[in-house]
């Protein structure tokens, strides 16, 4: 009969000379202490050693140690937790010790003295060779790796820096030669024999007199404005750098074999990432079944994966991309076996696909993430962004009032707030849309309005990323430019939380504090890829595309908006809107999609919109052709 992989890892040879060790000690510590015990008074005569009660000893300590845990771990990372089962075993066998010996001769020639001293004797002849066997380890991993391992300097002598000190140990890639700490009482301190050798502002001069060749950030609790400024400094010393993770970073699977990350864009956002109150979406979405449209993109798939992690029952995904709809299902299918997962292949403003995706189940919350959000592509493209965020949106939104749904939700950008282009118009418009249904039905219709999404397809990360991957130069339209920065995860968890309120109909938007200048945004990509903007890698300015502005605003001047129950989440008047002229634009818009007529679409949706001012480029309705090529001026043709 074969052994399970557990039996033999308990009866492998290192464990077996291990027990055997331990148990000597057993025998050592319980003989010697009563041999101590006579000799400090040569009045009294040893008796002959009671093999029974040897026996006895050995067994129930034995029984001690196999129950305590003090054998899951190895002598190589013997630490602190090692030293407290030791104790709890060294308690727990002299406790059975006693009882049994009791029961066996009433504890009749057992020192009373060797019974109180045997847990510490025991402890300390146990502890001792583990102690010495991982320095004498450690020693010759140091000795090994002196020549060819990176030498690191901490900043931060925290529980994190420990923490980092103890994984560089353990690693043969790492050295750690010191730490760095602002607080003026840890300088000259040695944390396990690692000196504090100054402030972090002194990193460059402390780098060059260590050779360091790396710098490790160990401060994961610290404010987005603080880092930013840790991370300037590591910046000007010319050395690649990471950072220990925060604790919602260590799932990630960036994460390296040392457990420090790279420096992402996220962390420089001026700002702590927001979190949901997870309980009160999981009291909303348990057991709901919910539909998402565009549920292969950027947002739509993290939603998935959020509405599976906190209780859908089941999840509908509508995607007109096959791949992506694939790529989708077998993730949730593989990751969340007992959500209910059905993909439809299909166009969201096709009545008859939306009709057959609401009839799969009796579905209680919708999520419309599709659209088109690119906005130089989008202005020359009119006919296709009205056709998919806003007609489409529309069949969306009348099949789910049609069908009593409960939840509708919109994705919606902050440029439907006085916008200028094609993508904020037709999402102005399709906000009206749902506006306006939500006075005809019983559906709540909550629209959420998002900043920049990071690395979301198309956006200005990836972009920038790949453009110092080629070595430059990274174009940014404007020097002046700014814009309102979130994370997928932060853009998904603002759905769902804004959706568990329960009104009937609302805008919100997340308090994304100040806006981000796209120019610095795209120096501290330079630098967190180890170059420097300018000399390395160079800048240019493009001039602002058609239908961009320089500084977006997340609410119009009649949404007056206020906090809601959470504090990040702000909510803005719904304007009102004139449900027969809407009705009659969108007629109009129907029948001029249907024809291609584009100087009509664009009449139409000035209309519709009042507050639209478009740029020169689209008021003679002519169609313009974007010249995909970074740092080129768009042109007409």
């Amino acid at each position: 009969m074969k052994l399970s992989h557990k039996k033999r890892l308990w009866l492998s040879w290192p464990r077996v000379a291990v027990i055997s060790h331990d148990l000597l000690m057993v025998v050592l510590v319980w003989l010697g202490l009563q041999w101590l015990r006579y000799e400090m008074q040569p009045a009294l005569v040893m008796p002959a050693t009671d093999w029974i009660e040897l026996l006895l000893v050995v067994a129930l300590q034995g029984t001690a140690f196999r129950f305590s845990g003090l054998y899951h771990g190895l002598w190589r990372f013997a630490s602190t937790p090692d030293l407290f089962n030791l104790l709890k075993a060294s308690v727990l066998g002299v406790v059975a010790i006693v009882g049994a010996l009791f029961l066996y001769k009433r504890l009749e020639g057992v020192p009373r003295s060797v019974l109180l001293m045997y847990p510490f004797a025991l402890v300390m002849l146990l502890g001792m060779p583990r102690w010495l066997y991982r320095i004498w380890k450690d020693g010759i991993l140091q000795v090994n790796r002196h020549e060819t391992a990176t030498r690191v300097l901490i900043l931060g002598a925290g529980q994190a820096g420990e923490n980092l000190l103890r994984n560089l140990r353990n690693s043969e890639n790492y050295v750690p030669v010191g730490f760095l700490d602002d607080a003026p009482s840890l300088k000259g301190i040695r944390l396990h024999g690692v000196p504090v050798l100054g402030r972090i502002d002194d990193a460059a001069d402390i780098a060059r007199e260590t050779a360091a060749g790396m710098l490790a950030i160990a401060m994961p609790s610290l404010e987005a404005a603080a880092m930013q400024r840790v991370i300037a400094v590591c910046e000007s010393t010319g050395l690649p750098f990471r950072m220990v993770p925060r604790a919602e970073d260590l799932l990630d699977k960036s994460l390296h074999a040392d457990g420090l990350k790279e420096v992402a864009i996220e962390d420089l956002l001026g700002r702590k990432p927001i979190t949901a109150n997870w309980q009160e979406i999981r009291n909303w979405l348990g057991g709901r079944n919910v539909l998402v449209t565009g549920a292969g993109g950027s947002i739509g798939s993290e939603l998935c994966r959020q509405c599976a992690r906190n209780g859908a029952a089941s999840i509908i995904l509508v995607e007109q991309n096959e791949f992506s709809l694939l790529q989708m299902a077998q993730e949730l299918r593989r990751d969340f076996a007992d959500v209910a997962c059905v993909p439809i292949l299909g166009d969201c403003g096709d009545p008859a696909v939306i009709s057959h995706a609401l009839q799969q189940t009796q579905v209680e919350a919708v999520f419309h993430a599709a659209a088109y959000k690119q906005v130089p592509v989008l202005e020359g493209q009119l006919r296709e962004a009205i056709r998919n965020n806003v007609l489409a949106t529309e069949t969306v939104a009348r099949i789910s009032a049609q069908m009593n749904v409960g939840t509708f939700v919109l994705i919606s950008t902050d440029k439907a707030v006085n916008p200028v282009n094609i993508l904020g118009a037709s999402k102005r418009l399709a906000e009206m849309v749902c506006q306006l249904h939500a006075r005809q039905s019983q559906t709540h219709f909550v629209t959420v309005r998002f900043g920049n999404v990071l690395g979301s397809a198309g956006s200005v990360v990836p972009l920038f990323r790949e453009q110092i991957r080629l070595g430059g130069p990274v174009t940014v339209t404007h020097p002046q430019v700014t814009r309102y920065f979130m994370t997928i995860p932060e853009a998904s968890q603002l759905i769902l939380q804004a959706s568990s309120i329960g009104a009937h109909h609302a805008i919100y938007t997340l308090d994304m504090g100040e806006p981000v200048a796209i120019r610095v945004l795209a120096e501290q990509m330079i630098r967190l890829a180890g170059k420097q903007p300018g000399r390395d890698i160079a800048i240019t300015y493009t001039g602002l595309r058609d239908g961009e502005k320089l500084h977006e605003v997340l609410f119009h001047d009649e949404e007056s908006y206020c906090p809601t129950m959470y504090p990040k989440i702000l909510q803005g008047k719904v304007r009102q809107v004139q449900p027969e002229s809407l009705q009659a634009s969108l007629k109009v818009l129907t029948d001029a999609s249907a024809r291609y007529d584009a100087a009509l679409l664009l009449q139409e949706l000035k209309k519709a919109v009042p507050e639209f001012e478009p740029g020169q480029h689209l008021t003679d309705g002519s169609v313009s052709v974007i010249v995909p090529f970074p740092g080129r001026r768009n042109r007409k043709h």
